[in-house]
């Protein structure tokens, strides 16, 4: 039976074979040129923002994750719905690949008297490079779906969307959502495979899955015009790269059937004095990157809520669908009318301090997919992606005067309105309510009475400082989407 042999130098002493003495041809050097100087466009970071991230980090998990991260803005960003989310998206790899020919062009104008019969030596470390970059990137990439933050479980404000009302891109998102043991098998995949490539021996199985996993996170992606096209892509084009080095033998052995015997150069780097030093570096990047780093993030999403879903609890038992039975606009009963802008049509309240009504008003559409914060007021992934008319009002009550504290998510927060809002879970609003810093957030405070357990009156002034009273009724309805699962934390039960 055929059997791939892998002879590679030895890392304590120096091994020669007649495959090693061997020149490259002239247009395999022109190649690797051209590779070399792509490669490291698309691996070293281009962004200085992410040089003060990894030289004064906030904590080590902030380290962690800016070098695992790597930099995601190339050399051109294109604010335009084809441009951020489809293929002009990939505009920073075209010019890559420019700066790469021009560069290759004038490496071998310089080299063209050079004795240097091949780059083994410089190729291999190349693919450390890549090596390490797919690795760290992938394992953070799967432990957001690992522990189902990534795509979470529809909202009941989401679940009573029209389908046509959404972007591709989250009606896809939360597709997945529903299936969250999927979600979490696809992290389980990528951590797996990523975790391969920190060994050489495993290298190929590594860069097959990573391939074949991202390629179909890629095209999903552009079909559904979704926001990680380009990074998942990024991947499988890395991981593509690395198999090249092992295409001729499994062509060999698996489609001619034929026995092969492969040679692959290993610098012959390592001495007895330094082996120690090598192996405990790298036993100390598995160590942080698979398990400290797995733990911190199985810390941000139990134990601090840093996720893209709202945690902090919102009424008691009053989570639901809500029909509005009764409006007064300034002491006056309106009406419903499909076409009405002021009078609302229906309401929602989740689980978590998040109050939804829906009028006939159009909204800025967010494109984002979402991003986690510790702050509720800054998660938006509850409306992003998605049309119909709904506002998101954030709440925090007070039970002793009945009374809710509400500010609208969907307003533009400041840069420093963001930082200011993420330092803590809460916002505060009862005493910020009547404040200069209050009122730059537009609070609003209405009383509410619950004369039933399905029943909930609201009064107050709404953001143009009309009376409103209005009555919700809860609507009983059950769902097709399984039993409901979403992120049990160890700060609330709702």
């Amino acid at each position: 039976m055929a059997t791939i042999q892998q002879l590679e130098r030895a890392y304590s002493k120096e091994v020669r074979t007649s495959k090693e003495d061997q020149a490259w041809k002239y247009w395999e050097k022109v190649g690797f040129r051209f590779t070399f100087i792509f490669f490291i466009l698309m691996i070293v970071p281009l962004d200085w923002e992410w040089y003060e991230k990894v030289f004064k980090p906030d904590s080590l998990y902030d380290f962690m994750a800016s070098i695992a991260g790597g930099s995601r803005t190339g050399w051109i960003e294109i604010d335009t719905e084809s441009g951020k989310w489809g293929f002009a998206s990939y505009t920073s790899w075209w010019l890559n690949g420019l700066i790469a020919v021009l560069g290759a062009s004038i490496w071998t104008i310089l080299a063209r008297n050079s004795k240097v019969k091949q780059y083994d030596a410089l190729y291999y470390w190349l693919r450390v490079l890549v090596r390490y970059r797919i690795a760290l990137g992938l394992i953070a990439f799967g432990f957001i779906k690992f522990f189902p933050m990534q795509m979470p479980f529809p909202s009941l404000a989401n679940l009573n969307t029209d389908l046509g009302e959404y972007a591709p891109f989250k009606l896809y998102w939360q597709i997945v959502g529903v299936s969250y043991k999927y979600e979490i098998f696809l992290g389980f995949l990528e951590i797996a495979a990523g975790s391969l490539l920190f060994f050489r021996p495993t290298v190929v199985v590594g860069a097959i899955i990573n391939a074949g996993v991202l390629f179909n996170i890629a095209h999903a992606n552009i079909a559904y015009d979704g926001a990680v096209h380009v990074y998942s892509s990024y991947f499988v084009l890395l991981s593509l790269f690395l198999l090249l080095q092992y295409l001729p033998a499994i062509w060999k052995l698996f489609i001619l059937r034929e026995p092969v015997n492969t040679y692959y150069y290993v610098p012959g780097f390592l001495k007895k004095w330094n082996k120690p030093l090598y192996f405990g570096a790298k036993a100390t990047i598995v160590v942080l990157f698979i398990f400290v780093y797995g733990y911190y993030r199985y810390e941000r999403f139990y134990d601090e809520g840093r996720l893209k879903e709202p945690v902090l609890p919102g009424l008691a038992h009053a989570a639901g669908h809500y029909e509005v039975s009764s409006f007064l606009l300034n002491g006056k009963s309106q009406s419903y009318s499909p076409a009405d802008s002021v009078r609302w049509h229906e309401a929602f309240f989740e689980r978590y301090s998040t109050l939804v009504y829906k009028v006939n008003k159009a909204n800025a559409i967010d494109l984002g997919n979402g991003t986690p914060a510790l702050n509720d007021v800054l998660k938006t992934y509850e409306f992003t992606g998605r049309a119909g008319g709904k506002s998101y009002l954030y709440y925090e009550i007070d039970s002793v005067d009945h009374t809710l504290y509400l500010i609208d998510k969907n307003q533009k927060f400041s840069k420093e309105q963001r930082k200011q809002l993420d330092e803590k879970m809460d916002v505060g609003l009862k005493a910020l309510y009547g404040k200069a810093k209050g009122d730059s957030l537009h609070i609003l405070k209405w009383a509410y009475e619950r004369p039933t357990a399905e029943q909930i009156k609201l009064k107050g002034l709404d953001a143009s400082g009309n009376n409103l009273e209005i009555t919700l009724d809860r609507v009983k309805e059950s769902y097709l989407t399984g039993k409901e699962w979403y992120m049990k934390n160890t700060l609330f039960t709702y």
